[in-house]
């Protein structure tokens, strides 16, 4: 019984096409910008993408999970207080991935394609990565494994959290409830960790819980007012397909192969932006320039 759980997610196809439709019959009548043919076509060329690359890896994933199984430290049991306890845990791991997807160029590349899109709806949702196997990303997961939680308890509480990231991918919500706001991830707080704005980079990395940014000092508010630029620092200014996807491994390999031989490792696992001649900018450089600037300004 334990091993032939139902994926949650299937359950949920049809509820985010439904929603996705009345979002696009919000913007319709609101703010018809929000959404662009091209960018939407993209972003479901790549849900599909990731969906045929989860069938084709998810089963060696799954062996991977199973082996680090056979050496757990102890068994959870099947019981409520478990879930509960895998749930918030795979929550925390998650967290951990995120920020490391963002500070770790190689997982970057892996990740980068969920924030390519200059719009900001729920389509974006489906902007999931088709090379997570090769970044090695599952491996956050292993973790949970080793505590002694069944890997199929651990595939589905991972697919509730997935399922609850899908909605706050909107601009048609602003915010909640004050209490609500500190403990959840929220549309708010996820146009935050999309945005482009130096005040906002490499911000709010929470699946569900928000309260882990607030925790380890990665948290930003939303700050009314400030018009949020969505995408990535430098925009890839394409729709093509198989660009969205490689093009951040296309520029590893090619800094890797003109790099000094002392630096090359450095442009897989040193933060996005990194450069042995500080010849670009990482978002803590551009983060740090406008902090300085808000600092020199006098106060009125």
């Amino acid at each position: 019984m334990t091993e032939k759980l139902f994926n949650p997610v299937d359950y949920a196809v049809p509820a985010f096409i439904l929603l996705i439709i009345l979002e696009m019959l919000w913007v319709r009548h609101y703010a018809p910008e929000k959404y662009e043919p091209r960018d939407t076509l993209t972003s479901l060329a790549l849900g599909t993408g990731s969906t045929v690359a989860g069938a084709l890896f998810g089963g060696t994933m799954l062996a991977i999970a199973y082996w680090g199984y056979d050496y757990r430290i102890t068994t959870i049991p099947w019981v409520w207080w478990a879930w509960i306890a895998c749930f918030v845990l795979d929550d925390f791991f998650y967290y951990v991935f995120h920020r490391s997807a963002h500070r770790v160029r190689w997982f970057w590349a892996a990740h980068v394609n969920h924030h390519s899109s200059q719009h900001y709806n729920l389509s974006t949702a489906l902007r999931q990565t088709w090379t997570g196997f090769f970044a090695f990303t599952f491996l956050f997961r292993l973790p949970l494994v080793f505590i002694g939680f069944h890997p199929a308890m651990i595939l589905f509480v991972g697919a509730i959290n997935l399922i609850y990231q899908f909605w706050i991918h909107t601009e048609a919500i602003y915010k909640f409830p004050r209490w609500f706001e500190f403990i959840m991830n929220t549309p708010s707080h996820h146009r935050v960790h999309h945005a482009t704005n130096p005040r906002y980079l490499d911000r709010n990395y929470a699946g569900v819980f928000i309260i882990w940014d607030r925790m380890f000092g990665t948290f930003t508010e939303e700050v009314e007012g400030e018009k949020i630029r969505f995408g990535i620092v430098k925009q890839l200014g394409t729709f093509n397909l198989l660009w969205s996807v490689f093009h951040e491994w296309v520029g590893i390999a090619r800094d890797i192969w003109s790099a000094p031989w002392k630096h090359k490792l450095s442009y897989a696992w040193r933060p996005p932006g990194w450069s042995h001649d500080n010849s670009r900018d990482t978002s803590d450089m551009i983060r740090q320039r406008w902090l300085d600037r808000q600092t020199e300004q006098p106060a009125e």
